[in-house]
């Protein structure tokens, strides 16, 4: 007898293994509002949903795509979305404003943000007395400091100009020495029009490995729904783990679900891109507290934001467990 419930738990185990059990499934419908157009960032959150990884998980994702317009922090508030892909200076800043929203998983895990220059910008001191865009956000000025200071130069020597989101224009024009842009788009860009630009990232120059782009909902939705975050965490994992094994698949699924993607686009973006899913992580989605207090000071230090945030109430960094089987 003892031997037959020996094989009897042993048997439970291994069908509950990778397996969701009833109570952690929520079987209910959530929208998810991406940062930016549809990138290839975001082709884990297309494949999972393309594969079911989502539903298979207890949550089918609705995916938005934002406008010029969207305030991605006070459709959460309002609860217009469940949840939303936000830069995490803006999870910062939207903090310091009294929203208490809260980071769950990491889409990325290293910075995204770099200065492209002109093949003449040997290093980004060479930037000094030369004119470099920025778009007018407070992170692009805190990133071209932290790039030009972090090569020994004095950002107060460069002169800064407001370009919107034009660094490719601009820099292909020749209106710019240098230009803060991502390098997993921009960057990509503009090495398929113009090989052998610079491509000066920020954590090779001072910046801390922080994570970009990290999924985040309410307090009140984490507190009163926390299986529904488990869920479309877990969905989310999936997607990106698979993502990086095929990515043409990946890159299918986004073109197929999103009118007028190119995949000569998608492609080269997702090959730059794949390897930051899950760098230095133990595992995909991983918040990593440490690194989080890095980017904290540094984001102080550059005046992105007043002060250090509390890491432990900005983020959860209990709800990534392990790695799960795509």
């Amino acid at each position: 007898m003892r031997r037959l419930l020996i094989v009897l738990a042993a048997a439970l185990a291994v069908a509950g293994c990778g397996s969701t059990t009833g109570n952690d499934r929520p079987n209910e419908e959530a929208s998810l509002l991406l940062d930016f157009i549809p990138n290839a960032v975001h082709s884990g959150i297309y494949l999972a949903r393309d594969r079911g990884y989502d539903e298979a998980e207890g949550v089918t994702l609705k995916i938005r795509a934002p406008t010029e317009s969207t305030d991605a922090p006070k459709l959460l508030q309002a609860g217009k979305v469940d949840f939303a892909i936000l830069d995490i200076h803006d999870l910062g800043l939207a903090r310091e404003r009294g929203a208490d929203l809260v980071g769950v998983m990491a889409l990325v895990q290293r910075p995204l943000a770099a200065v492209l220059a002109q093949p003449r910008i040997k290093t980004p001191r060479d930037l000094e007395g030369e004119r470099a865009g920025v778009s007018g956000l407070p992170s692009d000025v805190a990133v071209l400091h932290s790039i030009v200071k972090g090569a020994g130069g004095d950002p107060a020597k460069v002169r800064e100009t407001t370009i919107g989101f034009e660094a490719v224009k601009a820099l292909l024009a020749g209106r710019v020495a240098g230009a803060t842009a991502f390098w997993n788009v921009e960057g990509v860009a503009l090495e398929q029009r113009r090989p052998g630009m610079r491509e000066f990232r920020v954590d090779d120059y001072g910046a801390p490995p922080y994570p970009e782009l990290v999924l985040c909902v309410t307090r009140q939705t984490l507190d009163e729904r926390r299986a529904l975050v488990r869920a479309a965490i877990r969905g989310l994992e999936r997607g990106y783990l698979a993502a990086q094994d095929d990515p043409e698949s990946a890159v299918s699924a986004m073109t197929a679900a999103v009118p007028g993607l190119d995949r000569d686009v998608l492609a080269p973006q997702l090959d730059a891109v794949a390897p930051a899913f899950t760098a230095g992580a133990r595992t995909y989605g991983q918040l990593r507290p440490d690194v989080l207090r890095e980017w904290a000071q540094w984001d102080t230090d550059f005046g992105i934001l007043k002060r250090p945030p509390d890491v432990a109430q900005t983020f959860d960094t209990t709800l990534v467990r392990r790695a799960p089987t795509p």
